[in-house]
């Protein structure tokens, strides 16, 4: 996949690469109900942090955008909601979970019906800890990769909608 000529190079062009010193990551708290997340964002740790839930739109996605999830809060009502901005942008990849009672699951999006993500604070994730990253691989697909802590039996945090 060709890097976009938009993109800031870092790199003096010599065969070791180059140094980089004083990188700082963005950390956005989602501090709302919502939150719609810009191109600008990508590469920042999100944190799930509201007890009362939030719910993340991912910008419409550009091959190598990244962003990463971390609840910092357990969602007591409604969720922790990340969903694509469009119809046809999907999710691929897969979570695991692990139950408190020390069981583990994986579960997966098929990238062509699944659109969220959607932990709900017992069964589905969302307790402290979870966390998990989206990357973007094409114009239309997000792959993602994590893990989640579940209370009781675990079901599928994933969602076509």
């Amino acid at each position: 996949m060709p890097i976009s000529a938009d993109l800031e190079s870092l790199n003096y062009r010599g065969p070791s690469g180059c140094i980089a010193t004083g990188l700082h990551r963005q950390v956005i708290s989602g501090s709302g109900a919502t939150r719609t997340l810009t191109a600008e964002d990508s590469g920042a740790l999100i944190l799930m942090d509201r007890a009362a839930g939030i719910v993340f739109t991912l910008p419409t996605p550009v091959e190598g955008m990244q962003f990463e999830f971390l609840a910092s809060v357990a969602v007591t009502t409604n969720a922790y909601k990340v969903v694509t901005a469009g119809a046809s942008e999907f999710i691929v990849g897969s979570v695991q979970s692990a139950a408190l009672a020390a069981t583990i699951d994986v579960f997966q999006a098929d990238g062509t019906t699944i659109r969220a993500i959607s932990e709900n604070g017992s069964t589905t994730g969302g307790l402290v800890g979870d966390r998990f990253k989206l990357t973007a691989v094409s114009s239309t697909l997000w792959a993602i990769e994590g893990s989640q802590v579940s209370s009781g039996t675990a079901l599928t945090p994933f969602a076509t909608s």
